[in-house]
């Protein structure tokens, strides 16, 4: 059965539905679901939006199933309740969600933002991507930028090197969500970019906690007394604040006093967790596997394994395709396989 050519009653009213359906209930400032902007045009689907088809084509793509052996704060975490790149991305969604529905944006295009915003993170966290940026400019005079990245898996390296032909405003929120990148275009891809933000700074301090690297009573006072003393406490306060904030602004903003204590325990964090005695201690070992490894493929492209990578890519494009791919424990095994002698490994 081609259900493109002889959809069934609901299909073929499905996206005069759906539109007739955004155009009564979304802000005018949302962004609409139709029509879609894509590399390649392809005909609609008859039951999905061309966003919850995006959103769908990310959660079945290999990236995103290795997100759940990436780092997200603590280098292969033991614990079974450590957040890893994979929990994030799920809490940073959820919440995306939630403050695009109070504003009355497009919640489909949030959520495939918001899923597939991570994609590009290489092994160990930010970190890793500090290393291979550092490897990079000194070897080849290039960057390495973790939303860069992420834009080129949904482009180019997923589906066998075809890509997953995401449409335009998907792509435009992955490539925006940091704060480094420019900012995104739409509303939706605005939330994601501050969200993730909101929910790594709390769910960070809960690990912290939890890991014993930080007790409760060492956070600041001030952010504290602003948020709460808790991390839902504080989220539930971000998000209330972000919310009534941004509908009187017509943009997505922050108050004063809360951004204010956001950034005030982002300061605590990378002063006591991220850059902290026992991270910088990690960091160096980090920093040596992954430069190992990248000098190693650097001389050795024939070891490169599948070929390198797409086709069309430069010896340099495919140390850093196939770097940044690795999860934690794929990383280190692939370390130890070059490094440990075979008959003194256990």
């Amino acid at each position: 059965m081609d259900v493109a050519t002889a959809p069934g009653p609901v299909a073929a009213a499905f996206a005069a539905r759906q539109q007739a359906w955004e155009d009564q209930h979304l802000s005018p400032l949302a962004a609409r679901s139709y029509p879609a902007r894509r590399a390649v045009h392809e005909p609609d689907c008859g039951l999905r939006t061309p966003m919850q088809r995006d959103r769908d084509r990310i959660v079945y793509s290999k990236a995103f199933r290795r997100l759940k052996h990436k780092t997200q704060v603590f280098v292969a975490p033991e614990g079974d309740h450590y957040r890893t790149r994979l929990t994030h991305t799920l809490e940073v969604t959820q919440v995306s969600r939630t403050v695009a529905r109070a504003l009355r944006l497009n919640e489909d295009l949030t959520e495939a933002i918001g899923l597939g915003h991570d994609l590009g993170h290489p092994p160990f966290g930010h970190i890793g991507e500090a290393v291979l940026d550092r490897c990079l400019q000194e070897r080849f005079g290039r960057t390495f930028r973790h939303y860069e990245h992420s834009l080129r898996v949904v482009d180019v390296l997923e589906n066998d090197g075809i890509g997953l032909n995401l449409g335009d405003d998907v792509r435009d929120g992955i490539l925006g969500h940091s704060g480094r990148a420019a900012p995104p275009r739409t509303l939706e891809g605005a939330i994601v970019r501050l969200v993730d933000r909101v929910a790594y700074l709390n769910h960070d301090i809960d690990d912290a906690v939890r890991a014993g690297v930080l007790r409760e009573e060492d956070l600041p006072l001030e952010p504290i007394a602003v948020l709460g003393d808790t991390g839902s406490q504080r989220i539930d306060a971000l998000v209330h604040d972000l919310v009534e904030h941004s509908e009187s602004a017509g943009a997505i903003r922050q108050g004063e006093d809360a951004g204010a204590a956001m950034d005030e325990l982002r300061t605590f964090m990378f002063e006591h967790v991220y850059l902290g005695p026992p991270a910088r201690r990690e960091h160096v070992k980090i920093g040596h596997v992954l430069r190992t490894l990248f000098e190693h493929f650097v001389a050795e492209p024939g070891q490169l394994p599948d070929g390198g990578g797409v086709a069309g890519a430069d010896h340099a494009q495919r140390v850093t395709d196939y770097l940044a791919g690795m999860t934690d424990r794929y990383c280190i095994r692939a370390y130890e396989d070059l490094t440990v002698p075979e008959a003194f490994a256990l």
